[in-house]
């Protein structure tokens, strides 16, 4: 049966998938408007970047598109209130944010006519965030990657926060690797749609580099560890050797900090530099943040077929048809 459409604000994703946003610099234009032309949400990761780069880059995959075009910015980000009032400036079509919770975020995508899409991983938060004007909500559990809110796995937890949601679409995320997956959490937990972001670094048109993927693809179960992340969080990354001298208790702290980006930080290390470092190739001395499932993808494929294949195993087993769908 066929997938419904996703309606956010007054958008609307003919395929229910949104493409994570994911920061610095793995999820830019060129990965986010070939998922916008498939029928998805194309999201920018907006963190840790300057204003005017992000800005640019918004422009770009808006004149390459008339697709859904969104911007993942993190709350915990010092810069954050400059990089939402300049992604609404350049035009971005809706912002989701999360690693945070901002009341004035969602005063401001009302005055501007953005909608707002948050991250969350309790019912409280998601109570919260639909009480004060989220457009939808993404349930993001402990098998997603990156910077993580809970331990509790996404069947566990989803059916918690979907019992105290039924005004605005909720969206799966964690550990969603293909459709028949996509098609179980909507059919049987009733999720209105997924992000997916793992899947999407092993795409031709991601722009990190060569050994970034190579080490997606190298990776076994075994190698995808928990880590204590200078935001304050936990984070889930492919172990490298710059984990293994953490491990260690190697002092991997910079002589300096040149971002100051953070609202809170450790200064254990940077981890602006330590993302940079493995998505322009230095891998050894970087950090790989992945999905808790991403040792099962091995194949680098277009974005195109990536969709065809999430769609066509989806739609062979879905049966809801179009009854989930939340309008907004």
């Amino acid at each position: 049966m066929k997938l419904p459409a996703l309606t956010i604000g007054s958008f609307t994703a003919r395929v229910p998938i949104i493409q994570g946003g994911m920061s610095i610099r793995v999820s830019t234009s060129a990965l986010a408007v070939p998922v916008a032309e498939c029928g998805g949400i194309g999201t920018i990761g907006g963190s840790g970047i300057p204003v005017a780069e992000l800005q640019e880059d918004i422009r770009r995959a808006k004149k390459a598109t008339k697709g859904i075009i969104a911007v993942n910015i993190m709350y915990a980000m010092k810069d954050f209130h400059e990089l939402v009032m300049g992604s609404i400036e350049a035009g971005i079509d809706m912002i989701i944010t999360g690693a945070g919770f901002s009341r004035d975020i969602f005063r401001i995508g009302k005055e501007h006519n953005t909608p707002i899409v948050s991250i969350v991983s309790s019912p409280d938060f998601a109570k919260l965030a639909e009480k004060f004007g989220a457009a939808a909500i993404v349930v993001e559990s402990a098998e997603a990657g990156g910077h993580l809110g809970t331990d509790k796995p996404l069947r566990e937890i989803f059916p918690a926060i979907r019992k105290v949601v039924s005004k605005v679409p909720l969206i799966a995320a964690g550990g969603i690797t293909n459709g028949f997956e996509m098609a179980e959490v909507m059919d049987k937990y009733g999720a209105d749609g997924i992000q997916i972001a793992s899947r999407f670094v092993l795409s031709e048109e991601c722009s990190v580099s060569q050994e970034f993927k190579e080490t997606y693809l190298r990776a076994n179960k075994e190698d995808i560890i928990n880590v204590q992340s200078p935001v304050g969080m936990t984070g889930r990354a492919i172990r490298t050797a710059f984990i293994d001298r953490i491990e260690r208790g190697e002092d991997v702290s910079p002589e300096k900090c040149k971002y100051k980006c953070l609202k809170k930080c450790s200064y254990k290390y940077c981890i602006n530099d330590r993302l940079m470092a493995s998505c322009t190739g230095d891998v050894d001395n970087g950090l790989v943040f992945c999905g808790a499932n991403a040792y099962k993808m091995k194949e680098i494929l277009p974005v195109k077929e990536i969709f065809r294949q999430f769609v066509q195993d989806a739609e062979s087993v879905y049966k809801e048809g179009s009854e989930n769908t939340v309008q907004s």
